[in-house]
């Protein structure tokens, strides 16, 4: 207990400075890539794979380590590269993404950085639609890319996204044409996607922004003009984003007289033990994993 203890608190105290850990990798080539540390289990040489018959192409395999068997990835496939032929000489990224395990094959693994999130930009605009990156950062010279993860995972095995007729049910006696907005804010394509399908479901209307910084100076733009709680109900914010992170803009919201009374959930891909350490931090009002549309349309009733 101790152990996680001591985890938590050595984790907790990059909550609310806009910094992350990334492990960097590679794929086939020279391009780098970053993964947050929060969401690795463990990194480990690819163990003997399983293939399973009418499998998705893009999973080379299962294994099973430490008894749980484990869909493995050929990440460079998912991606529309490569794929990887051989994995003798290959690694396997153990992670957990919305509430489930999985295993990405890369070619090398690098090391694990301290950055600033205000050091990570959003990726270009030219980038184009089919583009698999949230974000980019210079490390050493080198352009390091960090993938939206929930996209690759999203096209394999896509998440259920309807909202449950009793959950809707339980919703049905708000007056959602007298509910102000909600400020959703979220760097991936298919986080923001979801979250306004679900909202929508719900009859709510939604601002929606790419990062925290966006939705800090939305806020603030909106608070000059009047009561921010006139004009929105709550905020809905994804903790790892470019500039700034969720837990940074939470408590930038908490710090900000004209923002404070604000109702703010943390909705993130990230999970375990670390939760109720980083929602008192943050002073958030509650924090959901990724991604139950059931659970988020609770959590906003229960908001509103």
């Amino acid at each position: 207990m101790a152990g996680i203890l001591d985890s938590v608190n050595q984790r907790t105290q990059l909550v609310g400075q806009n910094r992350l850990e990334l492990l960097l990798f590679k794929l086939n080539g020279r391009q780098k890539f970053g993964i947050n540390v929060f969401k690795v289990k463990e990194v480990l040489q690819c163990p003997r794979l399983t293939r399973l018959p009418q499998r998705n192409p893009m999973v080379k395999g299962v294994a099973n380590i430490r008894g749980q068997t484990i869909s493995i990835i050929d990440l460079s496939k998912a991606m529309g590269g490569r794929p990887v032929e051989q994995t003798d000489n290959s690694f396997v990224i153990i992670s957990e993404y919305n509430r489930s395990v999985q295993g990405f094959l890369v070619n090398s693994v690098e090391r694990i950085i301290n950055v600033n999130w205000e050091s990570i930009l959003p990726p270009p605009k030219g980038a184009g639609r089919l583009n698999y990156m949230t974000a980019v950062t210079e490390i050493d010279g080198d352009l390091v890319e960090i993938l939206d993860v929930e996209k690759v995972l999203d096209e394999i095995s896509p998440v259920k996204s309807v909202v449950n007729a009793k959950i809707l049910e339980q919703v049905s006696h708000l007056n959602t044409a007298q509910q102000k907005p909600i400020l959703v804010a979220d760097d991936s394509s298919v986080a923001r996607r979801q979250i306004e399908k679900t909202m929508n479901t719900l009859g709510l209307e939604c601002i929606i922004v790419e990062n925290g910084k966006l939705a800090l100076n939305k806020l603030r733009e909106m608070a000059a003009t009047g009561p921010i709680n006139e004009q929105l109900s709550m905020v809905i914010s994804d903790v790892e984003m470019p500039e700034m992170d969720g837990y940074t803009l939470t408590a930038e919201i908490r710090n900000d007289p004209a923002l404070r009374s604000l109702y703010v959930i943390l909705h993130t891909s990230l999970s375990g033990v670390f939760n109720k350490a980083l929602i008192e931090k943050v002073g958030a009002d509650n924090f959901i994993a990724k991604f139950h549309p059931d659970e988020l349309a609770s959590a906003v009733q229960k908001a509103l």
